[in-house]
């Protein structure tokens, strides 16, 4: 067995081994016997993708393990990328989950269950078997797998809060309807080849009519993109991952979704062969409009946990842009610009995967020492807890889209690949690109609003609440978790050529073509004049602060010093009422946006008994709810509702009648067969 192969067993293996610890051992020992494991099995899956990434592909067939079609698996490097960045995401949160799942007053008391400790490292298994598989059969299966252990994490703290069932809900129902598109989606493509193997199924793809190929590309986008969290799929996910305890939520947003992608990367370019525009003008408009949606509800969400779920969609979105950029220039034959586009998105898959770890894991952080993530309620962090304090303010410049942080580099490098296709595309490139770097412009202003708001707001000024009063460094296991992440982000911003050029087989895999990008510390796009080196301008920067720093001290030195109070307009000590709110902060862009949001306010006035012109009580709410969620699936529910109560009265308890409805019905699909052939 090849390195590849061994490692990935060795990574199974723990996960079971780990999911065995967390269910046999007594409470004290099992979340550091599970947490152990669980971090194994990640550091395994990183060796089995690196192996991957390098050229050692690896594949196997055990045919006694499934009925009737057994397993298949290979891993290649596109799986090999994956593979990897599942497992660094894993062994951060394997780590920071020993000290959060600790029971205490502030969060983290119940999650070291026997139930909660087995389904992670099951959970971490099954998003391994994901992009392992090499049939229809085994991918479905590890699809459900992974859908079943995330659910029962959801819903892992349901009797501490009425939202955790509701989110569950709704996550249970969105991910199943996307595995129902998913299956119809291979079934059909297996019918067609022939063969549920993927060797099988692309072998057979160029010999199949346009309408199966277009069909079973939908298919799959729809359900893969459901789970990637595009929008308008994405309603479960700002529900689902803030009720997840927090450990979850960073393998859900950083690792989890990450497979959306993958899917339709894997079936749309790999097994397909990829396809006319219109597949990939589908997917750019479908990650534009998750950018832009995802990022501007970002902006002005106030609970925490809710404001990075939809930065996850505005990630995904790009991801899902450049991913869709990628398939339109190979359509139209610049196989160059295709490899940039492709090395892009996957490098941003990476970086997102870097700084959401970080930053669900820091937001982790806080709820366990406050108890809230509401950052209304919150302030003042920064003096009881500086650790916590600083990695999510490197999180944050990550996310920002900032020089010096990773998502930079990856937003940079699809940009590029998007402004050099105007002179040589056609009119639909001439028309998509300059509004895709629109898009990209835009979400990367807003995300740097949308941080700024959560760190200045969270972290600094006085605290508004006596829970943000009395909070409290973490233990020593989730600060270890999060400063691993933070190094990993570090290094990806600093020297992301290394993860670029390392990315060379992956995007051969997807989109055949020359090198993307050169050089190591400088990102030399293939055939393009731009450059640009991110450790030149962390130097350079550096060098400019030292300096700026020296001369200002410099100069204070010649003169007396003297201490006085800050100014405070004559109006006294300034005090945590007079600070910005999250919500006071985004009300000017939220005004800009107000017909795509839609607020929500309600304003009561209740007036003294005596008299009608004398005001005893003013009472203002405003809420920015999600507005797809209102106006697309709220009729539908409606509808089924409705549609419920209208047939009760068909199931009344009658065996006879129930007899009828499968005789009527089973002798229906006989006539309709009949018909058909």
């Amino acid at each position: 067995m090849s390195l590849t192969g061994a490692a990935l067993g060795a990574g199974l293996g723990s996960s079971l081994l780990a999911a065995a610890a967390g269910t046999l051992l007594p409470r004290r020992a099992r979340r550091v016997g599970a947490g152990l494991g669980t971090g194994a099995a990640g550091a395994a899956a990183v060796v089995a993708g690196g192996a991957a990434l390098s050229g050692h592909p690896w594949d196997a067939w055990y045919p006694d393990l499934l009925p009737l079609a057994g397993i298949r698996l290979a891993v290649d490097p596109l799986s090999g990328l994956f593979l990897a960045v599942t497992g660094a995401v894993a062994m951060c949160a394997a780590v920071y989950g020993v000290g959060y799942a600790r029971g205490g007053p502030r969060g983290g008391s119940g999650l070291d269950g026997r139930v909660t400790q087995a389904m992670v490292p099951l959970f971490v298994a099954a998003m391994l078997l994901v992009p392992a598989a090499a049939s229809a059969s085994t991918f479905l299966v590890a699809w459900e797998l992974m859908a079943l252990t995330s659910l029962l994490l959801v819903v892992a703290e349901h009797r501490r809060r009425a939202a955790v069932a509701e989110a569950g809900l709704w996550y249970a129902v969105m991910t199943h309807l996307g595995l129902v598109v998913v299956l119809a989606g291979l079934v059909g493509f297996a019918a067609a080849a022939d063969g549920e193997s993927f060797t099988r199924m692309r072998a057979a793809a160029d010999g199949m009519s346009p309408a199966v190929r277009g069909a079973v590309f939908v298919a799959t986008f729809v359900g893969f993109a459901s789970k990637a969290g595009i929008v308008p799929l994405h309603v479960w996910l700002p529900r689902a991952h803030p009720e997840a305890p927090s450990h979850v939520s960073a393998l859900m947003s950083a690792a989890m979704v990450n497979l959306g992608v993958y899917g339709i990367v894997r079936v749309g370019f790999d097994l397909l062969g990829g396809g006319p525009e219109w597949w990939w003008l589908l997917a750019l408009a479908a990650g534009a409009a998750s950018a832009l949606y995802g990022i501007l509800q970002a902006a002005v969400a106030t609970d925490l946990k809710r404001l990075l779920a939809y930065s996850t969609c505005e990630n995904m979105g790009l991801v899902l842009l450049g991913v869709g950029a990628s398939g339109l220039f190979a359509a139209v034959g610049s196989r160059p610009l295709a490899a940039l586009a492709m090395t892009a998105a996957l490098l941003h898959v990476v970086n997102h995967a870097g700084f959401k770890t970080l930053l669900f894991l820091s937001a982790g952080s806080v709820v366990h020492a406050t108890g809230t993530r509401d950052l209304d309620d919150l302030g003042g962090l920064r003096s009881p807890m500086p650790a916590t304090t600083a990695l999510f303010g490197v999180g944050a410049l990550m996310a920002s889209a900032l020089p010096l942080g990773n998502g930079f580099v990856s937003e940079w490098l699809l940009v590029q690949s998007l402004i050099h296709a105007l002179p040589s595309g056609g009119t639909v490139t001439a028309v998509t690109m300059p509004l895709a770097v629109a898009v990209v412009a835009l979400s990367a202003g807003l995300a740097v609003a949308t941080f700024v708001k959560a760190f200045g707001v969270g972290f600094l000024a006085r605290p508004r609440t006596p829970a943000a009063a009395r909070a409290h460094e973490s233990p020593a296991t989730m600060l270890a978790g999060m400063a691993a992440a933070a190094v990993c982000c570090g290094a990806l911003a600093l020297a992301p050529g290394w993860a670029a050029s390392g990315l060379t087989r992956a995007i051969a895999v997807a989109a055949p073509g020359p090198d993307a990008v050169s050089a190591q510390a400088t990102l030399r796009p293939a055939g393009l004049p731009s450059t640009m080196s991110p450790l030149v301008i962390a130097v350079a920067l550096l060098v400019a602060v030292v300096g700026l720093a020296a001369l200002l001290r410099a100069a204070a030195s010649r003169r007396a010093r003297r201490r006085a109070r800050l100014w405070d307009c004559g109006a006294g000590p300034m005090s945590a009422r007079m600070e910005y709110t999250a919500t006071s902060f985004a009300e000017p862009l939220q005004r800009v946006f107000d017909d795509v949001l839609a607020p929500e306010t309600d304003l009561d006035v209740t007036p003294v008994t005596e008299s009608a012109y004398l005001v005893d009580s003013v009472t203002y709410r405003a809420r920015v709810g999600d507005r797809i969620e209102h106006r697309l699936y709220r009729p539908v529910l409606a509808a089924v509702e409705w549609t419920g109560q209208a047939a009760r009265p068909l199931a009344n308890g009658s065996v006879h009648r129930y007899v009828g409805y499968g005789f009527y019905a089973f002798t229906g699909v006989l006539v309709v067969l009949a018909v058909l052939r």
